[in-house]
């Protein structure tokens, strides 16, 4: 399998959005985040990758096709999102790089790909002077009913990858899970590393 990773600003990014949009909905339903999520909701979220010039979108191709998404932008272009999450740690947003998704059909897993998304945005984040690069996680409790028995936390590939959890770093998000009629909050952990 021959899989293309490839790092988009400008143009490229703008035109990859909603291809970005499509797998974030498809692979973001399953766990453990089972968002249900649409089109309209990810077009307005992805907004902030349009206005950011120091954004990245780095895409997975089988051909021309995007079959994976990752993406990344300086934490203080969501400003509105983090601070709360930062109060206490020491850690100034203008130093972070925010690598936010990564998506990942589940036939094109384990070839790399993820290290590639990694690789991509740690160096675009060192060309624009970043000092550390910061990823959430949701945390979901181990005793969830849609808890596939098989699941695997990407805790060991994070920390191969140099993350760790940053103490008392944990963002809120609200959005519908798959199985609920209303949104519901959600604890996201951070993990940060230095570049």
């Amino acid at each position: 399998m021959t899989i293309r990773v490839e790092a988009m600003t400008g143009a490229a990014l703008e035109a990859a959005l909603d291809d970005v949009a499509r797998l974030r909905i498809k692979v973001f339903r399953a766990w453990p985040y089972l968002y249900d999520g649409d089109l309209g909701y990810e077009r307005e979220y992805l907004q902030s990758y349009r206005d950011s010039t120091r954004a990245v979108v780095v895409g997975a191709f089988d051909g021309d096709a995007l079959v994976g998404a990752s993406t990344g932008a300086p934490l203080s272009d969501h400003a509105d999102d983090f601070p709360a999450a930062f109060e206490g740690t020491g850690v100034d947003l203008n130093d972070v790089f925010y690598c936010a998704e990564s998506v990942l059909l589940p036939e094109y897993r384990g070839h790399g790909v993820g290290h590639g998304f990694f690789d991509a945005r740690e160096a675009h984040a060192r060309k624009h002077g970043f000092k550390k690069t910061a990823f959430c996680g949701v945390q979901r409790p181990a005793d969830h009913p849609l808890r596939p028995a098989d699941y695997a936390p990407l805790d060991p590939f994070w920390r191969k990858r140099g993350y760790a959890p940053l103490d008392g770093a944990i963002a809120h998000f609200s959005w519908k899970d798959v199985d609920q009629a209303e949104e519901t909050r959600k604890p996201l952990q951070f993990w940060i590393r230095d570049l």
